[in-house]
């Protein structure tokens, strides 16, 4: 047992040992409890924590392309290049993508999140709709406009 001292702010560090023991960081959160003249603090898991997977020295230099251009598909979706299948495999192992949506960052469906970007900037959009029904109508409207 460590003991610790309650800071001005009633705050008290959480020794290292213990937070390396129960996988702790700066920003998670604990239930605090007093019981039986003891404060208990117990982890709360809002989200699943995994320990950091171990990479090879080539999935390193691929985790490292694949986090450049998962930043760059975030900010400029019509431009960005998409990964390598291979990048994307380390990326989700990595924890940076799901791993159910590697496909969606894959450069072969981002040439055509690309495809739509540029229809969509260049107005070739029929609109959004209410229902099927309205969508439906939108399109046979269009195909007899333009026969």
């Amino acid at each position: 047992m460590v003991a610790v001292r309650i800071g001005p702010k009633h705050q008290v560090t959480i020794p290292q040992p213990v937070r390396e023991a129960l996988n702790l960081s700066a920003g998670d959160f604990v239930d605090a409890t007093a019981e039986g003249g003891r404060i208990v603090l117990t982890p709360l898991q809002l989200s699943a924590k995994a320990p950091a997977p171990r990479l090879t020295a080539p999935e390193q230099k691929l985790l490292l392309r694949a986090r450049g251009k998962i930043e760059q598909i975030r900010k400029d979706l019509g431009r960005a290049r998409g990964l390598t299948r291979e990048e994307a495999s380390v990326a989700a192992k990595a924890g940076l993508i799901e791993p159910a949506q590697q496909y969606w960052w894959t450069e072969e469906w981002q040439k055509g999140e690309r495809a739509a970007e540029a229809d969509h900037r260049a107005g070739r959009v029929l609109g959004t709709f209410d229902s099927v029904e309205a969508m439906k109508g939108a399109l046979k409207q269009r195909i007899r406009t333009s026969a």
